[in-house]
């Protein structure tokens, strides 16, 4: 049997610091995959589902997005894909009687950590106007309640409808036709928040808003840059690609500001070597950056690779593909020639003859991937920094070609299936021209809000209901007390929910918790047994089928909970099928097929074993449906943190006992942390010019250019590797650091991996 849930929250007094690894996964990694496994699924259940996860005929990790080969493993999962299998899989339940017992202020006290801990929901719950606790309702009164108040809104867009990526194409395809049936197009997503920037520079350079390489591209490059990214605990299978790459010859360079455990070495513990070996060192290279400096970076590498083909015309960069497939070429190199190299080295911090080694690499490679994450894409100038990537790529004509692209690693599991879907708040016409046609209905046309936009909208009163489909959307959000003040503001909020998280103990006049089927379990409906699919990080589209029964005989799907939803809704008359398309899933893929380019014979071709992968103009065709027709080089201003005397450059990170806002435990063992998350990193010897000592105890002070401040307290000061002038903290701890106007530029992304903080000491 699976242990019960913790009845007390653990404080940070058993806080521990040990040693930072130099290598991830191996023993460790399967010792505590099982350890949590059991402890919340029991033996049986544990092994049962576990060989199902990511199998062909089995169910896709909840976790990330990271794809699969053709050819499976026996146990083809990560650690921290089996800790996320074990908390939804858990045996663990929540009960109207636990909403009886604690009060919503009450667990308001608790950590989300003790919240998520307490297991599955199992009942639709009410939160009436000034009531303290939940109470349970049927289906029906809850989608009452929240018919009541959407009927009742002066506009359709006084409606937010938010969406998580561990949604299905299915649930969001459905979800976002809702929505602009209702009349809106307020679709924020995480994606907001994380890839955003990433998707909005790759669109305006390559067309495709998309990466460009697939699994087997790995393989075959000579390069790959690893930026701004922690494979070993937030995509630890890219690990497995990485080792498989390495041992056939591609040299890799990791750019970051913390040496990353999974960089270091990887004990694959997919095979005897890793578990008993010594494992396989992966990075050649690691350029320990500042905070900000990747833009400067890949600045110098454009600058160089212009001087070397000035010096040996012809032999460098791939000019027939810079004259035929490129757009903006001369204003580009033009502006990369007059940067100064003491700008570079003081934004990169690193030296000139560690750029020079690195861009060597570079020039002589024929095959160039550029993989990079968050460390990326929460900053002021994120998408002028992933222009410059793509920049240095197309010199080199390193896109279209097998080996080489452009690799943003998304987060979860289907955050890029959702968009792909039309879960965005800005829709191409094309797109809404498609879903006019196939529903014969009009759709909204004006852009909606995106995250950052619903909560100041939500805050001053122009939004009354918040609906989110998943996620945890107070947890996940910058600005922590504006966030929670803007959720309590509306008159309404609804959960989707598998388990509990902090979003619902911050309700609105009106709250509801609707619980819902996990990935992992059997979804039967009026046509029968029921799969999804979801889309991977790199553009496959796959079938997921859960195998488990329901937590709860009272869980509906997220497409029933749609559909059923918006036949309250909208009325008995509303033309589009609702029971129709929630009895069978193939009828929603019809329609997907009808509106969404590149799934012509969809249900046909999802049957058909591994998927399919989804067109790619740039990578198939060297082709750019971009303004201009081509692939854009683009001339960015040259930006870098600044950072005051006295201060540093504060990052969130997240730790290993954690995926996004779920945490599984208080251990980051690859950072040497036990019993704790209250934590900030800095540099020995910016400990020592700060007057401070490792161990003491201070509070993180933000500071921001219009004066304003922010404080988070109580956190204990590890000594630690990472770049100089530079710290890390987790989130969502510190995301009250973050002002909610402080945002990437095009984007709108929240700036949490640049905050400029100083740490003062710990009151008492």
């Amino acid at each position: 049997m699976a242990r019960k849930a913790p009845t007390t929250d653990p404080g940070e007094e058993n806080l521990r610091v040990g040693h930072a690894k130099d290598s991830a996964a191996g023993v460790p990694a399967i010792a505590v995959a099982m350890r949590d496994s059991v402890n919340q699924m029991g033996v049986k259940r544990s092994a049962r589902t576990l060989l199902r996860l990511n199998q062909k005929n089995g169910f896709d990790c909840p976790g990330c997005a990271w794809p699969e080969e053709d050819k499976r493993h026996i146990a083809e999962f990560c650690e921290n894909g089996a800790k996320a299998v074990a908390e939804e899989a858990t045996l663990r339940r929540i009960t109207p009687e636990f909403f009886a017992e604690h009060s919503v202020a009450e667990l308001g006290e608790r950590s989300g950590y003790w919240l998520g801990q307490q297991g599955r929901l199992t009942t639709p719950m009410l939160l009436a106007a000034g009531a303290t606790h939940y109470r349970p309702v049927t289906w029906d009164e809850a989608f009452g309640v929240i018919a009541e108040e959407l009927r009742g809104l002066d506009s359709p867009d006084e409606a937010v409808f938010y969406t998580s990526g561990r949604t299905s194409n299915e649930a969001a395809f459905l979800y976002q036709t809702f929505v602009r049936a209702f009349g809106t197009n307020n679709l924020p997503d995480c994606s907001n928040m994380c890839h955003e920037s990433s998707g909005s520079a790759l669109t305006e350079t390559l067309g495709v808003g998309k990466g460009s390489v697939s699994l087997a591209d790995l393989g075959k490059a000579d390069l790959i840059l690893v930026v701004g990214q922690n494979p070993g605990t937030n995509h630890p299978r890219m690990l497995t690609a990485l080792e498989k790459a390495k041992r056939g010859g591609v040299r890799i360079t990791a750019v970051n500001p913390l040496p990353e455990a999974g960089l270091l070495r990887f004990k694959n513990p997919q095979n005897a070597a890793g578990l008993v070996g010594h494992g396989t060192p992966l990075a050649d290279r690691f350029l320990q950056i500042r905070v900000g400096g990747d833009l400067a970076l890949f600045r110098a590498f454009g600058k160089l690779l212009l001087e070397a083909e000035d010096a040996a015309p012809g032999s460098v960069l791939d000019q027939a593909f810079i004259d035929a497939h490129t757009h903006g070429f001369e204003e580009y190199a033009k502006q990369a020639r007059t940067t100064d190299w003491p700008e570079i080295l003081a934004a990169t911090g690193l030296t000139r003859q560690e750029i020079q080694e690195a861009f060597e690499e570079i020039r002589d490679a024929n095959r160039l991937i550029v993989c990079w994450a968050m460390g990326l894409t929460q900053h002021k100038h994120a998408v002028p920094t992933i222009r410059e990537i793509v920049n240095v790529l197309l010199l080199g004509g390193h896109v279209g070609r097998p080996g080489a692209g452009v690799c943003p690693v998304r987060g979860h599991s289907n955050v890029q299936g959702d968009r792909t879907m039309g879960i965005y708040e800005k829709p191409k016409p094309a797109f809404l021209d498609a879903m006019a046609a196939e529903f014969g209905l009009p759709m909204p046309r004006e852009h909606g809000l995106d995250t950052v936009d619903a909560i100041r909208a939500m805050r001053d009163g122009r939004v009354k209901v918040f609906f989110a489909m998943g996620g945890n959307f107070v947890a996940a959000t910058p600005d922590t007390e504006v966030t929670e003040a803007a959720l309590r503001n509306t008159a309404l909020s609804v959960q989707v929910s598998t388990k509990l998280n902090r979003s619902h103990v911050v309700p609105g006049r009106r709250a509801l918790i609707l619980p819902t089927l996990g990935r992992t379990e059997v979804d039967r409906q009026a046509g029968g047994e029921q799969f999804v699919t979801v889309e991977d990080s790199m553009g496959l589209v796959h079938a997921s089928r859960g195998r488990l029964a329901p937590a709860s005989e009272a869980l509906l799907s997220e497409v029933a909970i749609v559909a059923r939803l918006a036949r309250t809704v909208l009325g008995a008359d509303h033309p589009v099928p609702w029971e129709e398309l929630a009895a069978d899933y193939d009828r929603i893929r019809d329609r997907i097929e009808g509106v969404v380019p590149g799934f012509g014979d969809f249900n046909a071709r999802i049957r058909r074993g591994s998927g399919f992968a989804l067109p790619h103009a740039p990578r198939d065709s060297r082709t750019f449906p971009t303004a201009t027709g081509k692939a854009n080089f683009t001339a960015n201003v040259f930006q870098a943190p600044e950072v005051p005397e006295g201060r540093l450059l504060l990052q969130t990170v997240r730790s290993h006992d954690q995926y996004n806002t779920t945490i599984y435990g208080l251990d980051d063992r690859y950072r040497g942390i036990r019993a704790g998350r209250r934590v900030v990193f800095v540099h020995p010897d910016d400990l020592k010019a700060l007057g401070l000592e490792d161990a003491s105890m201070v509070d993180l002070v933000s500071e921001w250019t219009d004066g304003s401040e922010r404080r988070a307290p109580g956190f204990r000061v590890v000594a630690y590797d990472t770049a100089r002038g530079c710290a890390a903290a987790y989130f969502p701890e510190t995301n009250v650091l973050v002002p909610l106007d402080s945002t990437a530029e095009v984007s709108n992304t929240p700036t949490s991996k640049a905050i400029v903080v100083r740490l003062e000491p710990a009151a008492g």
